[in-house]
């Protein structure tokens, strides 16, 4: 489980914004992806290192273990767990997923 551990440690650290998931942005295999794309798409975020849990499932249990969070999607932001698509809804109504977004919408942009 190290390894994987590692791997999904790597994949966080270098990438602003990741998206572990069921499915593709394009194609998401579950509601709660597929509502975890749109929230990030609201908040301007045009790049997401999506991760398909459903094609490996070492990486799909082991993202469980990652973060001590038992369902998909996981959003994390600059290395940081944020959480599901409840609280990233939440954070979308409150403002402070953008906020958090911020820097890295304008990067882009």
């Amino acid at each position: 489980m190290s390894s994987v551990r590692e791997q999904i440690d790597q994949i966080v650290k270098n990438n602003d914004v990741v998206l572990f998931m069921k499915g593709t942005p394009q194609f998401p295999l579950c509601g709660f992806s597929g509502r975890a794309v749109q929230l990030l798409k609201s908040c301007g975020v045009t790049q997401i290192k999506a991760i398909d849990v459903l094609q490996d499932e070492a990486l799909r249990q082991g993202i469980k273990e990652y973060a001590n969070w038992p369902t998909i999607p996981q959003l994390y932001i600059k290395g940081e767990f944020i959480g599901g698509s409840d609280i990233m809804a939440e954070m979308v109504q409150s403002g402070e997923l953008q906020a958090l977004l911020a820097d890295i919408v304008g990067k882009r942009d």
